[in-house]
């Protein structure tokens, strides 16, 4: 899932990772010669780290740092400053192909005898012989020159220098070619507005020079902006690597053509079905076929799912059932109580699935569905929900196949779906991570676009990964259903049994979401790599997504979105600028937390309040922030809502859109709304 990053040091490199060998170079102060720091910063975000000489088989991303004649600096033991032709040609090869290349030069260049000057040739760049000196724009000596920074990128591709305004070069030349600039000298310096770095495609992979390797050492890595810088341009030249889609794992089931004949009866079936899941009149005949065939399926089948025997057993009994007694709405409440993915969570466990059901943002017909998931559960989650995240009924899955009706958006498989006659068991979640992911990349990823927002480079590698999203999903989504249940919170906060006004919904889930991105900051504090993703999946997906994809009608997941947005966008956090949407990245967590316990006071105080003046404290919360409609009986300046046994015409009094969408999500919804909707596959 993350990248490989290859540090070289088979070419008389004077740095190294390895602090042994940089306690050999410089005994007095070994890190003069140490990027140790800069290895471990990579590891702390996910990437393998190795040292070793340019063979690219196994990595994905290649630094090359100063290599030099032992005349000139004191450097790694074993090899010369000279890459061969076929090395060379190597590199060149690796980067053509989606490789990342990261060249550290120095100050007078050419003095060194290396040929970095024909590696960066192939790439159209080159490491002038210079040392820049600037008596205005310096740190402590005029050869410590600051560095001009100028706007990053916007879009999709990520900004290097989303995080990166204060930068030092420590006695540096300067770099030429074609590419975006990074950072280049001021008018004032001996070489005025020179390059100091810079950023280049070459073919499907990427190239980034320095003209100095010392502002990443580990004397200089974390003075200014350094530190991230270095770990916003690796994660750009390896962005190629994270959008490397991993073949999923071959499936039996999948394969055996007696599941293509159970999924196409279950098609067939669902044709015949009224919307509450009864047959429609004169459909008897061919219903009672397609039941054979989904009967037989599933005999067929059970060698592939010898785990759910018990199950599938249910299942066949339902189905003769439902045939027996005439074809009525149907009743699968042993199948459902038989049906217990929460007592088998194992990496890469497939399980089939026949119910008649509706769908979560598809169809609210009942029908019936069939298909075959299965269920991520990596050794770090299986970790984090023993340890810290215990929730039992928590199932995360992937779409492996499935009938027609799960073309929709629907990214959940929950008891509460499944056609029963009483109250449905309520064992497990079953909640599509692989899809979330893919609406997540789908839509936030044209927002970014529409927006042109200063995306970080670690950013635009999440949305370039399928593995690297799904991942943060998972964590997400086991974090924020746990969240649910735990807090100072008002009786029923999930108000599942209960009617309120539909911004009581919005508030809880989002509680839940912000209480996720609290503990994904404090995970990655703790090494959890994909926990920073996680604070983007969030923030992305809540101020892009929610906001323009539901109906207008109580949208109560839209509107935990607009007030997200608006509360940072009040206190400073983002700025919509020149029709560009800009965020203050190393400030937004601060206001993310902030909101966070404004809810949570809303609900310390509501233990303490009638629900009609909790109801009205909430609606306040929200109103402070994102305008109620013109006509609303719940507005404070308007509230007549004396306290009542029945709330219920309150409740009915609610605006089918209290609060509307602002004009910047009302243009925003219009330029999205072709990437709102999943693509529907073409069937042959």
């Amino acid at each position: 899932m993350f990248p490989r990053v290859l540090f070289d040091e088979a070419h008389s490199e004077t740095w190294t990772i390895r602090p042994e060998v940089a306690r050999a170079l410089q005994p007095a102060h070994p890190a003069d010669a140490s990027y140790a720091a800069a290895a471990e910063a990579l590891r702390g975000r996910g990437f393998s780290v190795r040292s070793g000489g340019p063979g690219l088989d196994d990595a994905d991303v290649l630094v090359i740092a100063h290599p030099s004649r032992p005349e000139y600096e004191r450097v790694v033991p074993g090899g010369e400053p000279w890459f061969s032709d076929a090395e060379l040609d190597a590199i060149e090869h690796h980067v053509l192909g989606g490789g990342g290349l990261v060249v550290l030069g120095e100050t007078e260049q050419d003095k060194y005898g290396s040929n970095l000057g024909a590696l960066l040739g192939r790439f159209g760049l080159a490491i002038e012989h210079d040392t820049v000196q600037d008596y205005e724009h310096h740190r402590h000596a005029p050869t410590w020159i600051h560095a001009d920074v100028p706007d990053g990128a916007r879009g999709i591709e990520g900004d290097v220098l989303a995080r990166s305004r204060e930068l030092c070069f420590y006695r540096a030349g300067t770099v030429s070619g074609e590419g975006r600039v990074l950072a280049r000298t001021y008018a004032s310096a001996s070489t005025p507005c020179a390059p100091l770095a810079l950023a280049a495609h070459h073919g499907a992979g990427r190239v980034v020079v320095l003209a100095d390797s010392d502002l990443f050492g580990d004397d200089c890595i974390d003075a200014l902006d350094h530190r991230a810088l270095w770990l916003d341009l690796v994660h750009w030249v390896a962005q190629p690597a994270f959008a490397v889609a991993a073949e999923p794992p071959a499936s039996a089931a999948l394969a055996d053509p007696h599941w293509a004949a159970l999924r196409d009866a279950a098609d067939a079936l669902a044709r015949l079905q009224a919307p509450d899941g009864a047959l429609r009149e004169d459909s008897g005949r061919a219903a009672a076929e397609y039941v054979g065939a989904i009967t037989d399926a599933l005999g067929a089948l059970r060698g592939h799912f010898s785990h759910q025997a018990d199950y599938l057993d249910a299942v066949v009994a339902d189905l003769a059932a439902w045939v027996e007694t005439g074809f009525p709405k149907p009743d699968f409440t042993a199948s459902l109580e038989a049906f217990r993915p929460d007592r088998d969570r194992r990496d890469g466990i497939e399980h089939l699935v026949v119910f008649p059901m509706y769908k979560q943002n598809g169809s609210r017909d009942t029908c019936f569905e069939a298909m075959i998931v299965r269920v991520p559960w990596p050794h770090w989650l299986v970790e984090l929900e023993a340890a810290r995240y215990d929730n039992a009924k928590f199932v995360p899955v992937e779409l492996v196949d499935h009938t027609r009706g799960y073309d929709s958006e629907c990214a959940v498989l929950f008891p509460e779906t499944v056609s029963v006659a009483g109250r449905p068991a309520n064992h497990f979640g079953g909640i599509f991570c692989d899809r979330e992911a893919e609406r997540f990349r789908r839509v936030v990823s044209e927002a970014v676009e529409v927006v042109q927002l200063n995306l970080p480079a670690d950013a635009a590698c999440l949305l370039a990964s399928d593995a690297l999203s799904r991942d943060a999903y998972l964590l997400w989504d086991l974090v924020h259903d746990r969240a649910h249940s735990h807090g100072d919170l008002p009786f029923d906060p999930f108000m599942i049994r209960q009617r309120a006004p539909y911004w009581m919904y919005s508030l809880e889930e989002l509680r839940c979401d912000l209480t996720a991105f609290g503990e994904a900051v404090r995970l990655e504090g703790e090494g959890v790599a994909v926990a920073r993703h996680v604070q983007y999946a969030i923030l992305f997906d809540r101020l892009f997504r929610f906001p323009v994809s539901g109906a207008r009608v109580r949208d109560y997941d839209g509107l935990g979105g607009q007030l997200l947005f608006a509360y940072l966008h009040r206190h400073g956090l983002v700025h919509w600028t020149d029709n560009r949407l800009t965020v203050e990245w190393d400030r937004v967590a601060d206001g993310v937390v902030a909101l966070r316990a404004a809810v949570e006071e809303l609900y310390r105080a509501g233990i303490d309040r009638s629900k009609l003046a909790h109801w009205c404290a909430a609606h306040d919360l929200v109103a402070a922030y994102v305008a109620p409609a013109s006509g609303s009986t719940w507005a404070r300046e308007g509230r007549e809502l004396p306290e009542a046994d029945d709330l219920r015409p309150y409740i009915d009094g609610v605006l089918t859109d209290e609060f509307p969408l602002s004009i910047f999500y009302t243009s925003l919804k219009a330029k999205l709304e072709p990437v709102l909707r999943r693509p529907v596959p073409v069937v042959a």
